[in-house]
């Protein structure tokens, strides 16, 4: 009887090969986007940046008509007071509503955070006094803390095969919001002096001529409270019913609640400790970037910057915003398709040092021409600065890709938030200091500032570079 004829490539190796074509399809293949809970998420995250930056083309007349001083030079102090008010204590609230976020679930921490924004938003505009308008702008601050749970949300709806897809439409939300606030601001104070003839004679306006931007944030919060309540489903592993839609960071196997990691069992982990400093350099190199850029352009050829007139620093930095949604949308999607997140990560960091470097060049390029050369070397210094800025958008993928657990999502994200919260407290001050130092003293030829941040992107830089080296 003659044996068994062996296998050829005509038999199961086909089939295996035809398998693992399959199998590579699959992989391949992209999770359906949650449309209405992105579009819902991404409605209530423009609440926050709206919320925040509406009152600055008015606080100090604002201050002004409550006649908090009768010194007029005195107003940029109480200013900045009301100001500080909302950042420090969202700082203070980020890592106590994430936390509570992980118990109790998402959408109630996003309803009750959205609902406190829209009303502290419209009370500020009804102060009558400097107590109050830092009272309702601090609760404002505590209501918006609850930022990190959308990072957590977007986590949770998303998954490896269409973050790159989600992530750049989140992320391009804040700068969306941060210039409707101002315009909002700007457009809507004041009414009835601007525009008497058609504001003049309502009473109300004229009592509270700075309540109706207030009004109008407050109205695009409700809407973005509304979105959620309607279509924004529970995202917490351990509360929703079913499966979300197009999630894979939860796959069951964390479907009961658990006690919520600490802060320092969180920091305790390798790679949550390398996202969470990493987190913290980048806020700070960025919000320096962007204060110590606007004195560069201000301070004069002579003594070391550009000499832009306020014209010309205004179309610098409407550029850097073009360029920044150009990148978000565009770029960022394409680059994710073709690398990891941490080598994106790792790439986007190394572009702030040479940011820095390039701002000495540009006034030597100043000394020599204000036409189109220097103007070609800002926008290339503003473009790399936004390639560095992409980074943020990556820091949310990394932290979803390395949480310890689902159940643990809001709490690492609010500890990232927190790291990147400190540092933009004091970045501002710290670069803004250096600077006058360095001009005014003439330290390597007024120079000091940017050797200084060159070496804290650097330090920022290796701090990134471990991300991915780190087991998790």
């Amino acid at each position: 009887m003659p044996s068994p004829r062996p296998e050829t490539d005509e038999s199961r190796p086909l089939l295996s090969a035809s398998a693992s074509l399959e199998a590579q399809l699959v992989e391949r293949k992209i999770t359906p986007l949650p449309r209405m809970q992105l579009a819902a998420l991404c409605a209530v995250r423009l609440v926050d940046p709206i919320a925040y930056s509406q009152i600055f083309p008015y606080v100090n007349e604002f201050l002004i008509s409550l006649k908090v001083t009768d010194d007029p030079s005195k107003i940029g102090f109480y200013s900045g007071l009301v100001e500080s008010s909302y950042a420090v204590t969202q700082l203070l609230a980020i890592w106590q509503w994430s936390r509570i976020s992980d118990v109790i679930g998402r959408r109630p921490v996003v309803l009750a955070g959205t609902l406190g924004v829209a009303v502290t938003t419209l009370m500020f505009g009804l102060s009558g006094s400097l107590f109050s308008a830092v009272l309702f702008r601090g609760l404002g601050g505590i209501f918006g803390g609850n930022i990190a749970v959308f990072h957590a949300i977007m986590g949770e709806i998303t998954d490896s095969s269409n973050q790159h897809l989600a992530y750049p439409i989140y992320g391009f939300i804040w700068p969306i919001g941060t210039i409707i606030g101002p315009l909002l601001g700007g457009l809507f104070s004041d009414l009835d002096t601007r525009y008497p003839r058609s504001f003049g004679h309502f009473e109300f306006i004229k009592m509270h001529p700075y309540f109706i931007p207030g009004l109008i944030s407050s109205v695009i919060a409700s809407l973005g409270l509304l979105s959620v309540y309607f279509f924004l489903e529970e995202t917490l592993p351990s509360k929703r019913q079913n499966r979300c839609h197009g999630c894979d960071i939860s796959s069951g196997t964390d479907a009961t609640p658990s006690t919520p990691l600490t802060f320092m069992e969180l920091l305790a982990i390798p790679v949550i400790r390398a996202l969470t400093l990493s987190g913290f350099a980048l806020n700070f190199i960025s919000t320096a970037f962007d204060v110590v850029f606007v004195l560069f352009c201000y301070t004069s050829v002579e003594t070391g910057g550009l000499g832009f007139s306020a014209t010309q620093i205004g179309y610098s930095l409407a550029i850097s915003g073009i360029i920044s949604c150009a990148m978000q949308l565009i770029l960022l999607p394409m680059l994710l398709c073709r690398m990891t997140a941490a080598t994106l990560y790792n790439l986007c960091m190394c572009a702030w040092p040479i940011t820095f470097m390039s701002l000495p060049l540009l006034n030597m390029v100043a000394q020599k021409t204000e036409g189109w050369p220097l103007w070609c070397g800002v926008v290339t210094t503003l473009a790399t600065s936004r390639f560095g800025w992409l980074a943020f958008s990556v820091s949310m993928i990394l932290v979803r890709n390395h949480v310890p657990s689902p159940s643990a999502l809001g709490s690492t994200n609010g500890l990232v938030q927190f790291a990147m919260c400190v540092s933009r407290a004091f970045s501002p001050t710290f670069i803004s200091s250096a600077f006058a130092l360095s001009v005014e003293e003439r330290v390597l030829g007024g120079n000091l500032w940017v050797l200084i941040m060159v070496l804290i992107c650097l330090a920022g830089s290796s701090l990134t570079w471990r991300i991915s080296a780190i087991p998790t």
